[in-house]
């Protein structure tokens, strides 16, 4: 039996451009693309430089990059202990079922475990249910207590004043 050649790592300068493609994949599958406002210098900038705010791992199959999964760090909660957050998890469609979605998750599994993190968390698109399906055989569950909220800030960079209550 063959190894196969897919592979997960920490991104880097050469993967920007393939990070930033499917970044704006899942922009447009779960409906925000309209949205979407980063950049390869973001990328570079804040995920790259001497402090990165968030870290990307790549699935490469035979030196393409099919799938991304973008985290970052909270490093403390109730318990002292750092939670490792998932932003984003998504595979190209010509790389579904070969795996490169769980080789994500185990990576970032391992990463939590190196930084003594217990938990990872993330949310799902409501509707997504091949998405549930699929944490599900990773062995994650749905949080019974706590519920996701959004509070909306205006802020000047959309273009509007911020304004105060």
């Amino acid at each position: 039996m063959h190894a196969s050649p897919l592979t997960v790592r920490p991104f880097d300068r050469q993967d920007v451009a393939d990070v930033l493609r499917l970044m704006r994949d899942l922009a447009v599958f779960e409906g925000y693309i309209d949205e979407f406002r980063v950049t390869e210098r973001d990328l570079i900038e804040h995920g790259l430089g001497d402090n990165p705010r968030f870290g990307v791992l790549v699935a490469d199959l035979g030196g393409r990059a099919v799938g991304i999964a973008v985290h970052y760090i909270i490093p403390w909660t109730y318990d002292l202990k750092p939670t490792l957050v998932l932003k984003e998890l998504f595979v190209d469609e010509t790389a579904r079922s070969l795996g490169a979605g769980a080789a994500l998750i185990d990576a970032l599994k391992r990463r939590a475990a190196a930084i003594g993190a217990p938990r990872i968390e993330w949310s799902v698109l409501a509707s997504n249910d091949a998405a549930k399906r699929f944490y599900r055989r990773q062995g994650a569950k749905l949080d019974a207590i706590w519920e996701p909220w959004t509070l909306l800030i205006q802020t000047e960079d959309d273009g509007q004043e911020a304004s105060g209550v």
